[in-house]
């Protein structure tokens, strides 16, 4: 049984009674070595929670001249980097490589066999430490919070016999080993499961659910064959009013008596609104942009160019931004629901990149979209194809939240167990 004392450290807490507090400038040495000789060309990153890995995996020095190079800083294979403009997010790891890092970057090396990098790394990773970096910040909250080398050297550090320090690195290595694995199997869990959702899009939405009907040529290569009895309809000639484009307003408010502002950013890859992100406008400036039930949106720039939203089930008014394009459904051609999950299929994917293959900039306005050729089945179909998408795309969502689920607490206990760790909470 360990007996405990006071630190003295207020993010620390209490320690074995046996362990030492040191100075931070008594366990490591600042590295200031400047790539004069120009030897080392790898650029080095710092990633929060994977470390210090080249940038953009390659490491290649792109369009850096001589002059940048000399005036980058050398980090070698187990030295401690700090990110001394963003010291409060976790921009504070451990190098896997030898290489050269940024000018704003801190690097730091043990400098004494007594204490072990092992051990440090795994310490560095604690949130107190961050809430210690916190105190000395400088800049604007929660963007960009800086630190300077000579208030970071004010930290003490915990400094366990070498054997300890041995012990919990060793520990936390096998015990985090085994929680990365369980969380890449969960991860290819995930993408399986996203894999057979959209296998079962694209094959309902182009195939139907009557595989012994017969099938024609659609006449579009990407499309193949569809039930002989489908049609191909282009976008413009299913909706009850032509496409328009959304408001062109600054987000500001987030009074929620006002119309929701429904922008780009604020729905997922699914196609949900999302819960933190709710911005509003006057309904005086919001009337002619108001939604209707099942009203599609459609992105028309940028990196999300094609990405699409169903309104459908909102408590209340909405409206949309000018880079949306809406698309009123005619409920007596079309349902909302079965064109929606056409917008979902791999189909749709081809036909957006047909699309901007031919552009010069990721773009597509209401004239294209109103272009895009659907394939149509009678509404009964249509209404059955949705119901059982509908049933079967649950139960995948559902797994696939359950799994998100089980890799957050799988990573909360990770941090509780590298914190109880490092401060010498476990008996090893």
């Amino acid at each position: 049984m360990k007996n405990f004392k006071d630190s003295g450290i207020e993010w620390l807490g209490e320690i074995p009674e046996h362990w030492e507090i040191k100075p931070l400038k008594a366990v490591f040495n600042q590295r200031n070595e400047q790539n004069t000789n120009l030897k080392l060309h790898t650029i080095l990153s710092l990633i929060k929670d994977i470390g210090v890995v080249p940038y953009e995996e390659k490491g290649n020095i792109g369009n850096k001249s001589k002059e940048d190079l000399q005036s980058y800083k050398i980090a070698r294979i187990n030295d401690l980097v700090l990110n001394k403009m963003n010291a409060v997010i976790g921009s504070l790891g451990v190098s896997a490589y030898n290489g050269l890092v940024s000018p704003i970057y801190l690097v730091f090396y043990i400098n004494s066999p007594k204490y072990l990098m092992s051990y440090y790394s795994y310490l560095f990773q604690i949130k107190n430490v961050q809430k210690f970096l916190k105190i000395y910040a400088y800049g604007i909250m929660e963007i960009r919070e800086s630190i300077d080398y000579l208030d970071f050297k004010k930290m003490s550090l915990p400094v366990p016999p070498p054997k300890e320090q041995e012990q919990i690195a060793n520990f936390l290595d096998e015990k985090c080993e085994k929680i990365k694995n369980f969380i890449e199997k969960k991860e290819k869990l995930i993408n399986l499961l996203k894999e057979q959702k959209q296998v079962l899009i694209n094959e309902t939405i182009t195939k139907g659910l009557d595989k012994n009907v017969n099938f024609k040529d659609s006449g579009i290569e990407y499309l193949g064959e569809i039930p002989e009895h489908w049609e191909i309809r282009k976008l413009k000639y299913i909706i009850s009013d032509k496409l328009t484009y959304g408001a062109n307003e600054t987000a500001e408010l987030s009074i929620k008596e006002y119309p929701r502002y429904i922008r780009i950013t604020d729905f997922d890859e699914n196609g949900f609104l999302k819960n933190d992100t709710f911005k509003s406008l006057p309904l005086e400036i919001a009337k002619n942009f108001l939604l209707n039930e099942g009203d599609i949106l459609f992105a028309r720039s940028g990196a999300t160019v094609g990405k699409t939203f169903h309104f459908k089930n909102y408590q209340g008014m909405a409206c949309y931004a000018g880079y949306l394009i809406k698309a009123s459904i005619n409920q007596k051609i079309a349902l909302s629901d079965y064109i929606f999950y056409y917008t979902k299929s791999y189909y749709y994917i081809q036909w957006k990149e047909l699309i901007l293959n031919k552009a010069t900039i990721e773009n597509i306005g209401a004239d294209k979209y109103s272009e895009l050729k659907i394939s149509l089945p009678p509404l009964k179909e249509q209404e059955q194809i949705t119901n059982f998408l509908d049933e079967k795309c649950e139960k995948i969502d559902l797994l696939i939240e359950k799994t998100e689920k089980q890799i957050k607490l799988i990573k909360e206990y990770k941090t509780t167990l590298i914190n109880q760790a490092v401060c010498g909470r476990i008996n090893l």
